[in-house]
């Protein structure tokens, strides 16, 4: 086996093993698969994090997740797939730094993972072992990753920026007078 069959081999696997996480975690979101809430719960659970409308937001992330998860592990429209995924793995992020790095104290470590995973596959490309190769790159050309890297980038920090807005607001609402009137 030569370096570059086993960097398709490495691709291939990095894929399956991401792309099949995200997968898993979008199903939950949608469709309530592998213990997970389904679109109303997490449209609740959403909302309570600051990502609003919550069935929207859910909808807009389990999308990204299933989506670009399983594209990514089937490596089609690689670009599209790893920065959709990574821009809603930066979103889960968002509401897991103020509880640190590590996922055991309920941190953005396994959504920061994910995310770098799948952006770095965006950038990489998927290899041979992919229906990209098999497709002859129609949608995995070269101007496709900054583009969509760049357009997931741009709507993400829009997307935060607005929850943190909101939960500033909500913050602010909810604290006490320093004088009484």
């Amino acid at each position: 086996m030569t370096c570059y069959d086993r960097r398709d081999l490495g691709l291939l696997l990095l894929r399956l093993g991401t792309g099949g996480v995200l997968a898993a975690h979008g199903a939950q979101k949608l469709f309530g698969w592998f213990g997970g809430h389904g679109l109303e719960g997490t449209g609740q659970f959403m909302e309570s994090v600051g990502y609003a409308p919550g069935k929207a937001s859910a909808t807009a992330a389990g999308l990204a997740e299933t989506g670009g998860g399983a594209l990514l592990a089937l490596g089609l429209a690689t670009p599209a797939a790893g920065a959709a995924a990574a821009g809603a793995m930066a979103g889960a992020s968002a509401v897991h730094v103020p509880n640190g790095f590590f996922a055991q104290s309920g941190g953005y470590e396994h959504a920061a993972s994910l995310g770098l995973a799948a952006a770095g596959l965006a950038v990489t490309g998927p290899g041979r072992l992919s229906l990209d190769h098999a497709l002859g790159h129609t949608v995995d050309r070269g101007w496709m990753v900054p583009a969509a890297l760049g357009a997931t980038a741009a709507v993400t920090a829009v997307v935060i920026g607005m929850r943190s807005k909101r939960l500033r607001r909500r913050e602010e609402g909810e604290q006490e007078a320093l004088f009484e009137e």
